[in-house]
């Protein structure tokens, strides 16, 4: 079994949505150790060549889901606004950190409006949406003025705790599995890459904004030709993936990815044994189908390690991050 340390250092590390370079910080300084030299595009993702004129980029997102202050109320909690979908029925009651201008730091608690049920006997039938819902700052706070003192404004960041779990049982649950989890994939090829002292034409890529759609849209080597993407595999009724396997996307909401690539890992994840579902997810989209929209001329395919409980808190097994690492190895090795 691999050490899981790095994946639990970058998901401690706090990184919604546009608050994301602490987290990059981190990608850079994880991959020069190993001995590379990596670049930040000018959006601030991070891109790093396992060789010279990279063909294939092997992508996952650092961003993760969150909150933005949006309003001060008079009684002195906050309202908020959401950074990609976090799913209100799982916030409610999660702690967060409120990041201030000044890089101070508060903690708080999503919570729905008047949320003791002594007071409020209609509690569970409220619709949960920012506008029934407010946070609730750890501070001696009874009006706007007194949040303000703080320091709290509009557009400061909130960060939802991640809870992170490692058990003796090969599952890892915590927040943001989605998609640090495939970042540590990325961490994963490049030190396995180095220690064999190997250089192939691939570059590794953090995009920084996929929770918002525009991620992986730009910032490549101008010599790529594919697009492997590594994000979460949906867990649900109407889908054949597991958290023991890798999931290989055959069709997600933004249409199919490319027939030949994917049959390709089919072929690969069949000759190595390498645990696998392929699958269709109804509700999804990728830093792969953002960039095919943006115009990019790639080959893309999408894989990941199922993950249950999407945009909550979520859980996977390190059979199945292990399975994606192993079907990434699989293809660099045989196209290189």
């Amino acid at each position: 079994m691999n050490n899981y340390n790095t994946l639990k250092e970058l998901i401690a590390i706090d990184s919604p949505t546009g608050y994301t370079d602490n987290a990059c910080k981190y990608v850079f300084n994880l991959l020069t150790s190993y001995g590379y030299t990596p670049e930040y595009t000018n959006k601030g993702a991070v891109k790093c060549a396992l060789g010279k004129n990279p063909t294939l980029a092997i992508a996952a997102h650092i961003d993760t889901l969150g909150a933005i202050v949006s309003g001060i109320k008079p009684n002195g909690t906050l309202s908020f606004s959401l950074l990609g979908g976090l799913s209100l029925t799982g916030a409610e009651g999660e702690y967060v950190k409120i990041v201030t201008h000044s890089g101070k730091i508060y903690t708080g608690t999503i919570l729905i409006n008047n949320p003791s049920v002594h007071a409020n006997n209609e509690k569970e039938k409220t619709e949960r949406s920012i506008k029934s819902m407010h946070i609730r700052v750890d501070a001696e706070v009874y009006s706007k003025d007194d949040v303000e003192k703080l320091g709290i404004g509009v557009g400061d960041i909130i960060c939802v705790d991640v809870k992170y779990q490692e058990l003796e049982s090969g599952y890892i649950k915590s927040r943001f599995l989605d998609n640090k989890a495939g970042c540590y994939v990325l961490f994963e090829l490049a030190r396995r890459l180095k220690e064999q002292g190997k250089e192939v034409p691939v570059e590794i890529f953090f995009s920084n904004y996929e929770e918002v759609g525009h991620g992986g849209t730009v910032g490549y080597s101008s010599t790529v030709k594919e697009l492997l993407v590594i994000d979460m595999g949906v867990l649900g009724d109407d889908c054949q993936g597991n958290e023991v396997s890798c999931s290989i996307c055959a069709k997600d909401s933004s249409g199919p990815y490319d027939y030949e690539f994917r049959k390709k890992l089919v072929d690969l994840a069949n000759k190595n044994k390498i645990p696998y579902k392929v699958d269709v997810y109804p509700f999804y989209g990728s830093d792969g189908s953002a960039a095919l929209r943006a115009g990019n001329d790639f080959k893309v395919a999408l894989i990941g390690m199922g993950v249950a409980a999407s945009h909550g808190t979520e859980r996977t097994h390190k059979k199945g991050i292990e399975a994606t690492i192993d079907l990434c190895m699989a293809y660099v090795n045989q196209q290189f």
